[in-house]
């Protein structure tokens, strides 16, 4: 028996990095999966290359930051799909990274709307569906950003914190309804958004060394080491844990 069988398992930013990683992973352990992102191309190509490898998955296009979206979202797939059991809000945007000072509040905004309003946003619609078959799991990834100071990530840092103590709020709101929630939070790791951030600096490949020296473990991380605690948070091996958070990062913050 598969970990994640007859669950139904709708995962957000999922055509690429840590998202697709996830989806691809949930598959696997034969969960439906339900892939979500605004990169309709890629996103489509993910839930194809599931497809042809035996298990069953859905592309939908979903701006995370919008309600009517969302909203919408969410009954297309009671209508189409069935209740989802399991909600991963992945998606998110690493956005403007410069003194606070220097940053416009719109890049503020639009950081904090994306990555921490479409958290709040995707719950709210999620709950319903769990509620109903008094089950389901909600993975929020949040970052060391969320846990610890990162020299010029204001808005970034803002947004994961809130993820951070968001997860625990709902955790309590939701666990008499045996719907847990928990908190991912990954260190650096290798995903084309960290890619386009170390581009800014220069040398693609001296960033990336600096990048991985940075963890006592000597090296960044890879999609599928979040992945794994993804599958494993959404499954019921995972049943006493909620509010929790799991960080994932080679060490970076245990210093």
């Amino acid at each position: 028996m598969a970990r994640l069988d007859g669950k139904i398992a709708l995962v957000t930013g999922g055509s690429s990095g840590i998202g697709k990683a996830a989806c691809m992973m949930m598959a696997r352990e034969n969960a439906t999966v339900i892939v979500a992102d605004v990169n309709d191309k890629a996103g489509k190509q993910v839930a194809e290359d599931i497809k042809r490898s035996g298990q069953h998955a859905y592309y939908i296009h979903l701006d995370i930051s919008s309600e009517r979206q969302v909203r919408n979202a969410f009954k297309f797939i009671e209508k189409k799909i069935g209740k989802i059991n399991v909600l991963v809000n992945n998606a998110g945007i690493a956005g403007t990274m410069m003194p606070t000072d220097k940053l416009e509040e719109k890049d503020w905004l639009k950081t904090v709307n994306i990555n921490a309003k479409g958290v709040f946003l995707c719950t709210k619609y999620a709950i319903p569906h769990m509620r109903s078959t008094h089950s389901g799991s909600i993975i929020n990834l949040s970052s060391i950003a969320g846990l610890i100071g990162i020299e010029g990530s204001n808005a970034y840092s803002a947004s994961k914190g809130a993820i951070r103590l968001m997860t625990k709020v709902d955790a309590m709101n939701y666990a008499k309804e045996n719907i847990r929630v928990n908190s991912v939070h990954p260190g650096y790791i290798w995903t084309p958004m960290v890619e386009n951030a170390l581009k800014a600096g220069g040398n693609i490949e001296q960033a990336k060394q600096a990048a991985g020296q940075a963890h006592p473990l000597g090296h960044m991380g890879e999609p599928d080491d979040i992945a794994y605690s993804i599958v494993y948070l959404a499954s019921d091996e995972s049943k006493f844990m909620t509010g929790a958070e799991l960080v994932i990062d080679g060490g970076y913050t245990a210093r």
